[in-house]
């Protein structure tokens, strides 16, 4: 299949590309700059544009692209560029779609669990409400972009992801250096629940949806079972051969991290239901696990 990827030289976008390569796929990297090789397009979201040669003849495209959420403190501007490059860009790609003659019969959207805001002990699946605050409402607005792809009849997901488990970059890849160190301990009071997924799963369900036709809307890609803050600091100690005995006081995240802070200290127990109940089955369902295959790769 011919496939379109934004977000390529990301995190989780080189991860599929790499994986949907080996199987043979025909893979079009967009790219905001001049294309340089082949199997290259340009896209410029700010100005909602999609090279429609780079679409044409795709059977999917999955849309990734998006400002890290942690990569700087939040400032106004800053918050501006992870709200613009989401719903700017999730709309130049819709509406190319829509555009499109002969459409591609999926395109996968990615989401987070943001949505759903700070849930604190209340577990949510799918048909929770979005929660309040910065990052639920940029979630929102990043969804409700995609509606001319789903006006046009193509059937439109939202990966909803939660915290990548990887040692080479996004949040996780952070902690490993600390724990390593042997500095690594709970954040706050470490009661708040963290929606996990190894590397593996999430590539693994991001080609589940391209690949399952009754699949639509939101899905969420976490674990099974959610873990707290302090179990996750015990596993990574564990993993790691190295004492987690510090903690870092919330108030001092707050100087930190600034209104970021605030995201990491909240609590979000989400289950993958629509994932698990399409038959989707986690290779590393546990945190234990997740983190070993992140160490060996």
């Amino acid at each position: 299949m011919r496939i379109a990827v934004t977000g390529s030289s990301g995190l989780i976008g080189s991860a599929l590309v790499r994986a949907l390569h080996a199987d043979g796929h025909e893979l079009v990297r967009l790219v905001r700059r001049a294309p340089a090789r082949e199997g290259e397009a340009l896209w410029d979201p700010a100005r909602g544009y999609v090279d429609p040669a780079g679409l044409a003849g795709c059977g999917a495209v999955v849309h990734l692209a998006g400002a890290g959420v942690g990569d700087r403190r939040w400032t106004a501007a800053y918050k501006r560029e992870i709200r613009d490059s989401r719903v700017l860009g999730t709309a130049a790609i819709a509406g190319a779609v829509a555009r499109m003659e002969e459409p591609p019969k999926v395109l996968v959207c990615g989401s987070a669990i943001g949505y759903y805001g700070d849930t604190a002990d209340r577990t949510v699946d799918e048909d929770a409400p979005a929660g309040e605050g910065f990052l639920p409402s940029v979630c929102v607005e990043w969804e409700a972009a995609a509606a001319p792809a789903r006006a046009a009849g193509v059937r439109t997901v939202f990966a909803r992801t939660g915290l990548v488990v990887s040692a080479e970059g996004g949040a996780w890849g952070k902690l490993f250096p600390i724990f390593r160190a042997g500095l690594g301990g709970r954040l706050g009071d470490g009661r708040q629940f963290w929606s996990h997924i190894s590397m593996h799963d999430e590539i693994a369900a991001l080609r589940h949806l391209i690949d399952t036709p009754g699949l639509t809307g939101p899905v969420n890609l976490t674990a099974p079972e959610p873990v707290t803050n302090r179990e996750v600091t015990a596993a990574m100690g564990r993993a790691l051969h190295r004492p987690a005995v510090f903690a870092v006081p919330a108030p001092a995240m707050r100087l930190v991290l600034g209104e970021f802070a605030e995201d990491v200290l909240g609590s979000q127990r989400v289950r993958p239901t629509r994932l698990l109940e399409s038959g989707f089955v986690f290779r590393y369902p546990g945190i234990d696990a997740s983190i070993r295959a992140a160490l060996t790769g």
